[in-house]
């Protein structure tokens, strides 16, 4: 990545002075994806579950989304295999995560801002190649920056930024080796609710989706919205 000036950073070190793309493969921005193939309308990212709660008084009607169990006030859980059977046409989401959310918003001064994992990872690439971008700081948010699913996604990106062919495989294969990917089967043997068995599969589905997920303030709320590529 130094050849074109991108770099992949962990939670504590945010390079703000270009675009980021902030990656949670396991599991904020698939199950984010997965909303949006629901056709939600916008999603709004919170920084933590006390945010969500007061985003959610105010409105109500929005469902809310959070890690583990499902708890009152959030009636859906950060799982993209329980997202991906929803009715969503048209709503608007509240979504708080451990990591990815929370990446989102250490990151909310940057010029541009995206959110991604595998399966909008070549659509990320799209996008900012028809911006002219070259030059990319990339968040990986799990395990405080080191998980190293999200770090092969962001090699994965930055790869399809500057080639026209790239072989995904054995960036999918560091992610199903991820020590996230063992915890979610693990999460699953011990009958976790919030944790569907095709979970780690749907994450690692990559480029399913052919659109990005742009994020931006409107008004006090940190907003997510897919963006259509081609």
């Amino acid at each position: 990545m130094d050849r074109v000036g991108s770099q992949v950073v962990g939670e504590s070190d945010p390079s703000l002075q270009r675009p980021v793309v902030v990656i949670d493969v396991m599991r904020a921005f698939t199950t984010a994806a997965w909303a949006f193939a629901r056709e939600t309308e916008r999603i709004v990212l919170a920084r933590s579950e006390a945010d969500a709660r007061n985003v959610k008084r105010r409105h109500p009607d929005w469902p809310a989304v959070k890690d583990g169990a499902p708890a009152p006030g959030f009636e859906l859980v950060n799982s993209p295999a329980m997202m991906s059977g929803q009715d969503l046409a048209g709503r608007t989401l509240i979504q708080t995560t451990t990591s990815g959310t929370a990446g989102a918003h250490q990151a909310a001064t940057a010029p541009l801002l995206l959110c991604a994992s595998f399966v909008v990872a070549g659509a990320t690439a799209r996008f900012l190649r028809s911006r002219g971008i070259s030059q990319v700081t990339y968040l990986a948010t799990g395990d405080d920056g080191r998980a190293d699913e999200d770090r092969a996604c962001a090699e994965y990106i930055e790869r399809c930024l500057h080639q026209d062919e790239t072989d995904v495989g054995p960036f999918l294969r560091r992610g199903r080796a991820s020590r996230a990917a063992a915890e979610l089967a693990e999460g699953v043997r011990r009958g976790y609710r919030g944790i569907h068995p095709d979970d780690v599969e749907f994450c690692l589905d990559a480029d399913r989706f052919s659109f990005a997920m742009t994020a931006a303030h409107e008004g006090p709320l940190l907003v997510l919205r897919p963006v259509r590529m081609a």
